[in-house]
């Protein structure tokens, strides 16, 4: 009763404190008259080794294998096959500061957070009290590692399920930079964005494509919804794009539900002609994630089983 009581009002507090720009193994509560904790900007960085992690039991599907589509090559990817993240390909992004949406969890480097098991890139969320959130979990990226500019770029995911859970796999332009003094101010979205595969729990059928730019990002992202008639969160698939000179085209599990071409941007500025590097992180709440459940348990697990990127084999190559 007293977790539940908790949950209610650490829910309400996550849906006060939202901002709104574009289970762990201890709980530690605070008293009503505690002063506001101060707002870390966030940082990039590696791992740091902590003690406890959670052991998970998934059984990893069957591998898929690596098979360009006609005229492409395989030019990166990281099957999760090691024992650990492997920081040639993925650093992390630090910080509970609500990454402009209003996101509940702080997002950190340890391994109770983000590691590699049995072929899967587990990124787990935790209730509890860290720095001045009452969620943990993990935000990896490429960039200053892996960029690319056009191909097909698919990861294998299975999303957790539950109202309040956000998990994404997507990319931003590679000269994305971010004010280390007021982690509000940034490039974005003039560098672009293209979300590959956002779901919302509250949505247990539906994933969603969009591209952000300048004078269409946040709630005016270029977006399609794609629906189901199963719960997206029952199994593991595969979210893709094809991407290339003449646009952009989403995929689930194969079949393409979306396509937008320079001209669906009408007379603003089409972005997506530059490198891009990827992002795969699991958020809790927040403007698209939404209200926390009362009922929501933790920990939740994002698996990842694969991520791979292939380019069209240039002429004579």
């Amino acid at each position: 009763m007293a977790r539940r009581l908790l949950l209610v009002l650490v829910a309400m507090a996550t849906v006060a404190t939202a901002c709104g720009d574009s289970t762990g193994d201890e709980v530690t509560t605070v008293a009503a008259t505690e002063p506001p904790p101060t707002t870390a900007a966030p940082t990039t960085t590696v791992a740091t080794t902590t003690t406890t992690t959670t052991t998970t039991t998934i059984v990893p599907p069957e591998p898929l294998p690596i098979e360009p589509p006609e005229g492409f090559e395989l030019v990166w990817n990281d099957e999760f096959d090691g024992d650990s993240i492997n920081r040639d390909n993925w650093t992390y992004d630090i910080g509970g500061w609500g990454w402009g949406n209003g996101e509940g969890q702080y997002y950190t480097d340890r391994p109770e957070n983000a590691r590699v098991e049995n072929g899967l890139l587990v990124i787990e969320s935790r209730f509890e009290r860290f720095e001045n959130s009452y969620y943990t979990s993990a935000r990896l990226l490429t960039q200053g590692l892996q960029a690319f500019q056009y191909g097909r770029i698919e990861a294998r995911i299975k999303v957790p399920a539950g109202k309040g859970t956000w998990p994404a796999f997507w990319m931003l332009g590679d000269n994305f930079g971010r004010d280390t003094e007021d982690p509000n101010a940034s490039n974005w979205p003039d560098v672009g964005e293209i979300d590959i595969m956002e779901y919302v729990g509250r949505e247990p059928d539906l994933v969603v494509g969009t591209v952000h730019g300048p004078g269409y990002a946040g709630a005016g992202g270029l977006t399609r919804w794609n629906r189901q008639d199963f719960p997206i969160a029952d199994d593991f698939h595969v979210f893709a794009i094809e991407w290339d000179e003449e646009g952009i085209r989403w995929f689930f599990d194969d079949q393409m539900y979306y396509e937008l071409t320079p001209s669906g941007v009408g007379n603003r500025e089409w972005v997506f002609d530059q490198p891009f590097f990827i992002i795969l992180n699991l958020a809790i709440g927040g403007t698209l994630g939404g209200t926390i459940g009362f009922d929501l348990e933790f920990p939740l697990y994002m698996y990842v089983d694969h991520v791979r990127v292939y380019q069209r084999v240039e002429d004579g190559g």
